[in-house]
């Protein structure tokens, strides 16, 4: 189900900084309290490989997302400390280190799974043990999350396992969601910044037809 349009869930995870300080993280009041724009972005495992990749990218384009007034937070469901250790590991060598955003350590599954992205699926009922054995990773996908500065969320994607993501992408949803906040006009498709956006109604959108 789609949480597009819906305030991000009132739920506090554990985290930790780039410096090792144990952090308790609320997404959406980081968003409401700051009048900020957040941007939370799951992987599945750290010491893996395509997430360190992605970790990077965000990493490289953090100051355009902080002139954009938003706040860039990843996630998974490792420890504090397999963060810390993965943070204090140098890139040449699958590592994190550089990276200076907060990191959530879900280890509780709280919150990604009120999000419903942990690759997870009920299995087969244990007579013996009177439980019911789990199937999947019990890791989330590659999901992201754009909320606003009123804690609504404006966007989501979720990737497969395989699938990295482009982080340029994200700041061109920024950026329409912010032309649309302050010009109160409509982004088409492939819009840009500084391109032509459109009225909510039948004639603009012909007239930008006729011309693109």
């Amino acid at each position: 189900m789609s949480l597009v349009g819906k305030k991000f869930p009132n739920i506090t995870v554990d985290a930790i900084s780039f410096m090792g300080d144990n952090l308790r993280i609320n997404v959406l009041d980081e968003a409401v309290k700051n009048n900020k724009k957040v941007l939370l972005f799951w992987y599945p495992k750290d010491f893996t490989f395509v997430c360190p990749t992605e970790l990077h990218a965000f990493q490289a384009a953090l100051e355009e997302f902080e002139a954009r007034n938003t706040m860039v937070i990843g996630a998974s469901c490792d420890t504090n400390e397999v963060h810390f250790a993965w943070l204090n590991t140098a890139k040449n060598n699958g590592g994190i280190e550089g990276v200076t955003y907060p990191l959530l350590a879900d280890t509780t599954r709280n919150l990604s799974s009120t999000l419903g992205i942990l690759d997870i699926e009920a299995g087969e009922y244990n007579e013996d043990t009177d439980s019911i054995l789990l199937e999947g990773s019990n890791v989330t996908y590659r999901a992201t999350y754009l909320v606003d500065e009123t804690g609504k969320i404006f966007h989501e994607s979720v990737n497969d396992m395989p699938l990295g993501r482009n982080v340029h992408e994200y700041l061109r949803l920024i950026d329409a969601y912010t032309h649309v906040q302050t010009k109160g006009e409509v982004c088409p498709a492939n819009w840009e910044k500084g391109k032509d956006a459109m009225n909510a109604d039948r004639n603009s959108t012909a007239s930008y037809l006729s011309n693109h």
